[in-house]
């Protein structure tokens, strides 16, 4: 099993680094600094906690202590699957203290996944909870170690039974084991709704300057409290500017045990936070609750809207719904990150997914020959930069789909560029409906849905048509108390004055999506659902 590396090309590199964007800063003296800067400050609460940035970096000196004595040695690869709690943040700085690499695992991951990621990453160890909504974590612990027998250690945070208590451990490491700023920190899983994740290699070097920049962007400073409801080892709630985005700024980090409105209304309440970052599921549930909540939520500022298409029908309610500044961000997990900039007119919150972070992230928009199409029509988005990375770990024919010769990544998503460097999303490559040769972008259909105040949700996908090739077919969620029918409907949706061929073929009233482990719809899923249940009874016309 080979090392995981990220390598750019040396005149990138060296670029890179005299724009100062790599700063030769690991995340073990990251922490350090911070410590020191910001000592007593709180840098994390969650139910049960309440640490200084000095009490975190000692938690982490010992975790490090504790993981050193197990007999792991810097390099090793450990994975960690941890629900939003502090000890997610002493755990995975004690790992870099000591020179360790994590594997990035969502809670809601299962056998699958865990052993899949565990045997692709070559880990030596796992570390989990105990126990998490109603799930424990150690079956699938030894399982793990059943199926893979490279796992050594297990640390459980929490009751350990046979296992490791990670509150047992003891000692203290003084200093962060030095590692090259350069090399792999961790691994994060790609981000895709189908398929088992691929592992992606992120440098400190690259990953510090992402979040460092996106704090900055974001409006994130001392003063700001970050609240952390999407699963923290995703990326977008650890960079985007995410917690490593708050910590950096001296900022405080609340973590909430789950993303539901009234949970997080309160903590909002109670901690004042001023950021939170959302995916655009979650986001319309909090603009339904929000008017009837007892809680005071007038402290928050700026709500981070990604990991897919925030319709601009939803965008443009959440001013007047929440109180606070939308901020869009349109990223991968892969690298380039955009987002609209807070002092943005309405209409570039609303209705585009930003501009990218740095003015070295290159940006093509391709045909689907390579050739660039005019400004301001749609294309295949390329790109590479100083935090793209030019390869995934151990995917060599990934790789040759995913990246070209000269280093650019294709990120499989469909946008258009508008003035100003502002990327609009018009989906991925394999959401475009492609009708009797027609081709139908499902995003489009989806915000003419979601114009209708009787839609809360709605997504359109495909499905195989023995005369047109495929038609379209459009999952809708009704809004609370709508009696919408799927006549009045498509009515609606063909008085927008759009081409007939954009109309739904079919709609299928449903209660609720299926997603993904971070709240994204999965697609697949969908169509599976189609296919199994809602064809098979009829519904739907």
């Amino acid at each position: 099993m080979n090392d995981p590396q990220q390598i750019w090309p040396e005149e990138f590199a060296a670029r890179y680094r005299a724009e100062g964007y790599w700063r030769g800063e690991t995340f073990g003296m990251m922490l350090d600094r911070l410590a020191a800067e910001f000592g007593g400050r709180v840098a994390v609460v969650d139910a049960a906690h309440r640490w200084s940035y000095a009490e975190l970096a000692e938690r982490a000196r010992v975790a490090a202590a504790g993981f050193a004595a197990l007999g792991l040695n810097p390099g090793d690869r450990v994975v960690v699957q941890m629900p939003n709690r502090a000890e997610f943040l002493s755990v995975v700085f004690g790992l870099f203290y000591a020179g360790l690499v994590p594997v990035y695992v969502l809670p809601a991951h299962r056998e699958t996944e865990v052993l899949h990621l565990a045997a692709k990453s070559g880990a030596r160890a796992y570390v989990c909870a105990d126990r998490h909504d109603g799930f424990d974590y150690r079956p699938l612990a030894r399982a793990l170690k059943a199926a893979v027998p490279a796992i050594g250690p297990v640390v459980v945070v929490g009751e350990a039974e046979e296992f490791i208590p990670f509150d047992g451990f003891t000692g203290r490491m003084a200093a962060p084991v030095p590692r090259d700023p350069g090399s792999v920190a961790f691994l994060q899983i790609s981000g895709g709704s189908t398929g088992l994740p691929k592992l992606i290699p992120r440098t400190h070097d690259d990953y510090i300057y992402s979040f460092r920049a996106s704090a900055d962007i974001c409006g994130v400073t001392a003063d700001s409290v970050y609240l952390v409801a999407l699963p923290a080892a995703h990326n977008f709630p650890m960079s985007s500017p995410g917690f490593m985005g708050a910590l950096i700024a001296g900022a405080r980090v609340v973590m909430a045990p789950n993303p539901a409105p009234e949970t997080c209304f309160a903590l909002i309440a109670q901690e004042k936070v001023t950021h939170v970052g959302l995916v655009p599921p979650l986001a319309l549930l909090w603009m339904q609750a929000a008017p009837r909540t007892k809680h005071d939520i007038s402290s928050l500022q700026v709500l981070n809207v990604g990991g897919a298409k925030f319709m601009p029908e939803s965008a443009a309610r959440v001013r007047p719904v929440l109180g606070c500044t939308l901020q869009q961000v349109f990223g991968m997990a892969e690298g380039l990150v955009n987002y609209t900039r807070l002092d943005d007119p309405e209409d570039i919150i609303t209705q585009t997914q930003g501009r990218p972070i740095s003015p070295d992230d290159e940006v093509l928009i391709l045909d689907d020959a390579g050739q660039p199409v005019p400004e301001g029509e749609p294309g295949n988005l390329f790109t590479r930069g100083p935090y793209t990375i030019r390869g995934y770990y151990e995917e060599p024919a990934a790789n040759a789909r995913s990246f070209t010769p000269d280093g650019f990544y294709r990120t499989g998503d469909v946008v258009r560029r508008l003035p100003g460097g502002y990327l609009e999303v018009r989906g991925r490559a394999t959401d475009h409906i492609n009708r009797a040769g027609e081709k139908i972008s499902a995003e489009e259909v989806e915000d003419h849905l979601l114009a209708h105040p009787g839609v809360f949700d709605a997504a359109v996908v495909a499905v195989p048509d023995r005369f047109l090739g495929e038609k379209s077919c459009a999952f809708v969620i009704r809004a609370e108390g709508a009696d919408l029918t799927v006549r009045e409907l498509k009515s609606f949706v063909r008085g927008r004055g759009i081409a007939e061929f954009k109309v739904p073929d079919q709609i299928v009233f449903v209660p609720e999506f299926q997603t993904t482990a971070v709240g994204k719809i999965s697609r697949k899923a969908l169509r599976a659902a189609l296919k199994e249940k809602y064809l098979s009874e009829g519904n739907g016309s």
